[in-house]
């Protein structure tokens, strides 16, 4: 039984239990964030995207060992003091969920393209975007809702 410390949705927290169980799995059963999605089980999808030290994770991909020492952020976590971050905002507004199962991992890929290009074209949009998979089809929208939250994110800045 392995120990594992980390920050999850700005909280430190500790694993003890088997340090090889996919990280998604630790998150909806252990953990009870159930936001993070299960979806294709290869990393192709990015319906369990999380954020690691930032930066876009397939969290069926990573181990919870992987996340021994970093800051973890869950769609759960978004959110500040009851008010829904930017682009979550920009989702909602632009219309760009439908059944919601990819959002979250679309969400977060967003939140993780925008802090390293916060002024982003539509192709690099669409780029960024390409790995994670909607069968709604709202991905028109979906870019929409990431050019208007870029938007604002600059003018909070």
């Amino acid at each position: 039984m392995e120990r594992i410390s980390f920050s999850l949705n700005n909280r430190s927290v500790e694993f003890k239990g088997d340090g090889d169980r996919r990280f998604l799995w630790v998150l909806r059963t252990d953990f009870g964030l159930t936001g993070t999605k299960y979806g294709c089980g290869e990393g192709i999808c990015g319906a369990c995207t999380v954020l690691v030290d930032g930066k876009a994770v397939r969290s069926c991909q990573a181990s919870v060992a992987d996340m021994s020492g970093h800051r973890v952020l869950t769609i759960e976590g978004l959110a500040q003091n009851g008010r829904l971050h930017p682009i979550q905002e920009a989702f909602v507004e632009e219309g760009a969920l439908q059944c919601g199962f990819c959002t979250p991992g679309m969400v977060l890929t967003a939140y993780s393209f925008l802090k390293e290009n916060p002024s982003p074209t539509e192709a690099e949009i669409i780029r960024a975007m390409d790995d994670n998979l909607c069968r709604c089809g709202a991905h028109v929208r979906i870019v929409r809702a990431i050019q208007k939250a870029a938007g604002q994110m600059r003018r909070v800045r």
